[in-house]
């Protein structure tokens, strides 16, 4: 989870030690700290690993752990690649500076208002006509990918191969994330986890989406290609040390890569000699809901979205353990060529009966519950005291996935406005919001 809590820069501070400090005094079997970006690039208060300078933070953070879970909780550190997105712009200034004028534009214009004078009418006059356009003359006129960073802000692909940064992913991040590995390594971290999930990009090219002509895309195995470069890239780099992945078992959107070639994936992943394989699902940036001006598009909004996170809302299906059946198809699979890599299952995993069926059913090695843990980062240590009663339930109604979505800090609604005046309690910018739930009392 990502709680908006390193500085600008991408370093952690004492609100990052706070938050990881507070999972680790429930003393579960590992935390796996936030997407960790493998770029030296500004990118907001997000946790980086993309630089030397960015090591002692991180060693810090793992004293942290160690410490307040008594060593008993390992510390894996998820490390993720990002495209470029831009916030969706105002109508004015997209045409007044931001669109690429093509000579599509003036005949579009020409074509609407029957007039040739158009084809050769100044700059300024073709952006300001574009302007008055209304929505249904613009998709005359634009071209589909023009159209939607109009309406949704730009957002770069994998398979935008006309950019020489883009072509060149293949030859470059292999070796961002072995050195991204290694790094984490040093700071003290027990493994790392890779992040091929979701929108980003090691998930653009697994996606059947992926239509590059490289050889790294088509095909589940072209596919496939890169992010086993990049296994092999790290495991040279850090060796027998612990490194899984975690990727989709389904994409949940149109055109999109489903549990089949999750399957294919996940066997090729455990070949290559991954310790863990950890499976998500949906929150895709192609079906997002349309952002507001000055916003960016949040990749949990959509259709895929919810399959991701959940909430109490439901169909017939239930919010809870609905991706089981999935990750336990990824499992039969991975079994059934010889392989014994735990699969880790997510995804409404709200308590310890639920979870134990889980692994008592075979349908994953590893449960993983991130929001339970918000709701109560203690449920895992009052749960081996015998004190299930005690434990703070999740309500799923994605109270935090709002925070993040506006990038403001994350906490969890059925403790941050408790005990507010408990000593040296911290709260968030607004002043209104405690930053990490309150000391279990009973302990």
């Amino acid at each position: 989870m990502v709680p908006w809590r390193a500085t600008e820069g991408g370093e952690v501070t004492d609100d990052v030690l706070d938050w990881y400090g507070r999972f680790a005094d429930g003393r579960p079997g590992v935390i796996v700290v936030e997407a960790t970006g493998i770029r030296d690039v500004p990118s907001g208060p997000l946790l980086r690993v993309g630089h030397d300078r960015f090591t002692e933070g991180l060693q810090r953070l793992v004293d942290t752990v160690r410490r307040r879970s008594g060593g008993e909780t390992l510390l894996f550190l998820q490390i993720i690649d990002f495209l470029r997105i831009a916030r969706r712009p105002d109508k004015e200034k997209y045409f007044s500076r931001y669109l690429l004028l093509g000579e599509t534009h003036r005949e579009g214009l020409a074509r609407i208002h029957d007039d040739e004078r158009w084809l050769t009418a100044p700059d300024d006059e073709i952006r300001t006509a574009l302007a008055a356009l209304d929505v249904e003359q613009l998709s005359e006129v634009l071209e589909p990918r023009e159209l939607e960073s109009l309406e949704r802000g730009y957002r770069e692909r994998v398979t935008d191969m006309q950019l020489p940064h883009i072509r060149e992913l293949p030859r470059v991040l292999p070796g961002l994330f072995a050195d991204a590995a290694a790094r984490a390594f040093t700071a003290g971290f027990d493994g790392v986890e890779l992040h091929y999930a979701h929108a980003y990009t090691m998930a653009s090219f697994l996606s059947a989406k992926n239509t590059r002509d490289d050889g790294y895309g088509g095909s589940r195995v072209e596919r496939a290609r890169l992010p086993l470069e990049v296994i092999r890239a790290v495991r040279d780099r850090v060796g027998s040390r612990c490194v899984g992945a975690r990727f989709l078992s389904d994409e949940v959107i149109e055109d999109g890569s489903h549990v089949e070639d999750a399957v294919h994936f996940a066997v090729e992943f455990a070949r290559a000699g991954l310790d863990f394989l950890s499976l998500s699902k949906g929150g895709k940036f192609d079906d997002a809901a349309q952002p507001k001006v000055g916003e960016a598009a949040y990749p949990y909004t959509g259709p895929s979205g919810y399959e991701c996170m959940p909430s109490f809302i439901s169909d017939e299906k239930g919010p809870f353990g609905r991706n089981v059946p999935l990750a336990a198809e990824v499992r039969r699979a991975v079994r059934q060529a010889g392989f014994d890599t735990p699969i880790v299952a997510a995804g409404g995993i709200f308590s310890f009966e639920q979870a134990e069926a889980i692994l008592a059913d075979g349908g994953a090695d590893i449960v993983a519950a991130a929001r339970s843990t918000l709701a109560d980062p203690d449920w895992f240590l009052k749960i081996r005291r015998g004190r299930g009663a005690e434990v703070r339930r999740c309500e799923f109604t994605n109270y935090c996935e709002a925070l993040d979505q506006r990038h403001k800090q994350v906490t969890c609604k059925l403790w941050d406005r408790a005990a507010l005046d408990e000593p040296d309690v911290k709260l968030d910018a607004s002043g209104r919001r405690r930053l990490v739930a309150p000391k279990w009392s009973n302990q």
